[in-house]
C-alpha cells in the first residue's frame, strides 16, 4: 500500500486549487479518527480519505468517471481493493457503485462533512475553536447553507458505526487539529 508522503506527493502532482487540496486533508483527518474510533486501520482510512479525489481535476467535466478514474492516476497495488471500492462509492449518484460497506459509508460521510464544517468555520469569529456539533446539526437543517453539501450522506455515519451526535463531535476535533494547513485557523 502506498504510504501516506507518497499519496501525498500524488495529490500534489494533480495541481489541486488549494480548496480542493484542503478538502483532502480534511477528510484524512476524519477518516483518520474514523478509523480510530471504529477499529480500523487508520492508515488505510487516512490514505484513502486524503486520495479519494485524486482524479477530480482529470474528470470534473465528466462527473461519471470521477471515483473511478482514479485507478489511472495511481501506482500498481497503491491501495486495496476496499479502498478503491470506498472511492468509488463515495461518487455512487454517478459512478452506480453503491455503497456497502462501514468503510464506504464512512468515506461518504467524511468527505461530505468537511464542507458544512468548513463553512460554518469560515462564517465564525473564532473559526473552529468552539465549534459543536449541536451548530452544525442546526446548519445541515437550512438547506441554503452550503448548499452543495450533500447532507444524506452525512447521515450514514449511522452505517458506518456511529450516531450523528458522535460523528460529528468527531469529525469537529478532527479538523480542528488540520485547521491551520487548511485555512480554517
Amino acid at each position: 500500500m502506498i504510504d501516506r508522503a507518497a499519496a501525498l506527493a500524488l495529490v500534489k502532482a494533480q495541481n489541486p486549487n488549494p480548496g480542493l487540496l484542503a478538502h483532502g486533508r480534511q477528510t484524512e483527518a476524519v477518516m483518520r479518527a474514523l478509523a480510530a474510533r471504529l477499529g480500523q486501520d487508520p492508515e488505510l482510512w487516512g490514505v484513502t480519505g486524503l486520495l479519494h479525489d485524486l482524479d477530480y481535476p482529470a474528470t470534473a467535466a465528466t462527473p461519471e468517471r470521477h471515483g473511478l478514474a482514479l485507478r489511472d492516476h495511481l501506482p500498481a497495488n497503491a491501495l486495496p481493493a476496499e479502498a478503491l471500492d470506498a472511492i468509488a462509492a463515495h461518487n455512487d449518484e454517478y459512478t452506480g457503485h453503491a455503497p456497502t460497506t462501514a468503510f464506504d459509508f464512512a468515506l461518504r460521510a467524511a468527505e461530505s462533512v468537511t464542507g458544512i464544517i468548513s463553512a460554518a468555520a469560515l462564517v465564525r469569529p473564532d473559526k473552529m475553536q468552539g465549534m459543536a456539533a449541536k451548530s452544525i446539526k442546526k446548519k445541515m437543517k437550512d438547506k441554503a447553507f452550503a448548499a452543495n453539501v450533500r447532507r444524506a450522506n452525512i447521515l450514514e455515519c449511522d452505517k458506518a458505526g456511529l450516531p450523528l451526535d458522535e460523528f460529528l463531535t468527531l469529525a469537529i476535533a478532527a479538523i480542528a487539529d488540520v485547521a491551520a494547513e487548511t485555512g480554517l485557523a
